[in-house]
């Protein structure tokens, strides 16, 4: 990431690193057709509860943490609110969200402080809690900027509707914007994915984020092509071997633009990296709120490396109070985590770092693995770093699968 290249980076931090915030808002104005996210569409009344549960959850996220066994920081560089659509809230819930997290934690000053919003619903009053707020970057939904294949999905906004956004975001002094776009929506085809990339580019957003449709149990029309079905425009998706070339063109055109992709799925100028997600990918710590919501912390016990913990995924339990979810991270799950989390980035990881860190005896464990990959053509090694080539990020699961079945332990040295 920028000003980081070439640095030796400690592969997990135990202590005296700024916090990341997410809060989940698992609201929408409809219920997209490919989200596999624990949001949905529910009654105005609930959200007042809701928020009452979050706001509570924070006053008491350092009785969480030392009741979980993570080590608490109270200095904060990011706070992330996603969703479902956090901007169908009233400007009111909003600031109350923001007032409770002010009160138990240290927002450092340039925090970086982004929202999702679903283009459509930046109300004047809205943009004006997002102000009020300190948020100084913005995720739009955008998925598509055809208008056909956003309202194949259930958007409800069209083309013009986001442009609007985006130019009285600007207006308003919130430049950090991020593009989210989807290869593989019904009916796109290579003429319309190149409209939406060219649209992209023009706005010059200096974030994009590029996902492939996900094909799974967990929404309607995951459901639906698994079934062979035709219900959700289903039988107008393009087929795998499409979606890759869109996906391959995205990162060529971005490219080409100046938008340079740092991640598997995100594209950014220099310097406009999301640091909260880099807080995910680079095992840096992180509290969690709402719905869903996933945190980690340094253990407290030297016998661990890390603490995991998350709420439950559905809005009755978690606002009845359904206990967290637990799991410890042991050293041997930690360094499966450093590398199918770092292989997420384009830097890839540094194996010099890596045997600082958990020793090379530990290291020579994945010896084998890596070399296979490097033939396989899905790893690249450069001096001390591997990273995933091209192809490699079109097979990232079947690479980050790899790493949780270490090769066995061989002797000598390797680096």
């Amino acid at each position: 990431m920028a000003g980081t290249a070439g640095k030796m980076e400690k592969v997990w931090d135990n202590g005296g690193v700024s916090l990341g915030i997410y809060i989940s808002v698992p609201f929408c104005r409809t219920k997209c057709s490919y989200c596999n996210f624990a949001s949905d569409v529910f009654s105005k009344a609930v959200f007042e509860r809701y928020v009452d549960r979050v706001c509570a959850d924070i006053s008491g996220a350092h009785q969480t943490a030392a009741q979980m066994g993570g080590r608490f920081e109270r200095e904060v560089d990011s706070i992330y609110l996603g969703g479902g659509t956090p901007t169908v809230l009233s400007s009111a819930q909003l600031r109350r969200i923001f007032d409770a997290v002010g009160s138990q934690f240290s927002v450092r000053p340039g925090a970086e402080i982004t929202v999702e919003c679903a283009p459509g619903t930046l109300t004047p009053e809205m943009l004006d809690a997002l102000l009020l707020c300190g948020v100084n970057r913005v995720s739009l939904g955008v998925q598509s900027f055809v208008d056909e294949e956003a309202a194949s999905v259930g958007r409800l906004h069209k083309r013009g509707i986001t442009l609007d956004d985006i130019a009285r975001l600007r207006t308003a002094g919130i430049t950090n914007i991020n593009i989210d776009l989807i290869a593989g929506l019904p009916h796109q085809t290579a003429e319309s994915w190149k409209k939406s990339l060219q649209e992209t580019i023009a706005t010059d957003a200096p974030h994009v984020s590029v996902y492939m449709l996900e094909v799974d149990e967990d929404s309607r029309l995951g459901r639906e092509l698994i079934a062979g079905g035709t219900r959700y425009h289903a039988h107008f998706v393009p087929d795998e071997e499409a979606v890759a070339d869109f996906y391959l063109e995205a990162c060529e055109a971005l490219d080409g633009a100046g938008v340079v992709q740092y991640e598997i799925s995100n594209f950014s100028r220099a310097g406009f990296e999301s640091r909260h997600n880099l807080k995910y990918w680079m095992r840096q710590p992180y509290l969690g709120f709402g719905v869903d919501a996933h945190s980690m912390l340094a253990s407290l016990s030297p016998q661990l490396e890390a603490v995991r913990f998350s709420t439950s995924d559905t809005l009755e339990k978690y606002v009845a109070g359904a206990p967290l979810q637990k799991t410890t991270v042991s050293a041997t799950t930690a360094l499966e985590e450093v590398f199918f989390l770092g292989l997420r980035l384009n830097r890839g990881v540094d194996l010099r770092a890596i045997g600082d860190e958990f020793g090379l005896n530990t290291l020579q464990a994945s010896r084998a693995n890596i070399e296979d990959l490097v033939e396989q053509g899905l790893l690249q090694r450069s001096g001390d770093r591997i990273f995933l080539t091209c192809r490699g990020r079109l097979l990232s699961n079947e690479v980050f699968q790899s790493f949780l079945q270490p090769a066995e332990l061989r002797p000598g040295l390797w680096m």
